[in-house]
C-alpha cells in the first residue's frame, strides 16, 4: 500500500508540481517521523529519463544501500529533479542507516 501511495505522490508531483520548467525536491518515504533514526551512513541510487524515450539506472533501496555500504536501512528519502516539463528527469532514493 505504501508503494502505491508513494508512486501516486511521485506522479502527482511530476505532473502537477510547483514548477514545470525546473523542479528539485526531496521528500521522506516514511510517515513515522517521531521514531526516525538516521544512522551513521548514507547511500544514493538514481534513475534517469531523457526526452520521454530513454531511461536507465536503478533507484531501488537495495542499490542505494549497496552504494553506501549499509547493512541496516533506518530511513529513506526520495529526490526528484525534473527539467523542462520532464524532458530530463532524475529520481534518486537516499537511504540512511548503519
Amino acid at each position: 500500500m505504501k508503494k502505491i501511495f508513494s508512486i501516486s505522490v511521485m506522479a502527482g508531483i511530476l505532473l502537477f508540481g510547483n514548477s514545470c520548467m525546473y523542479t528539485d525536491i526531496q521528500m521522506p518515504m516514511d510517515k513515522d517521523f517521531d521514531k526516525t533514526e538516521l544512522g551513521q551512513l548514507e547511500g544514493e541510487a538514481s534513475t534517469h529519463s531523457v526526452l520521454y524515450l530513454f531511461s536507465w539506472g536503478d533507484s531501488g533501496s537495495k542499490a542505494a544501500a549497496d552504494q553506501g555500504d549499509l547493512k541496516v536501512i533506518r530511513h529513506a528519502d526520495r529526490k526528484v529533479l525534473s527539467v523542462l516539463f520532464g524532458l530530463y528527469t532524475r529520481i534518486t532514493t537516499v537511504v540512511y542507516g548503519d
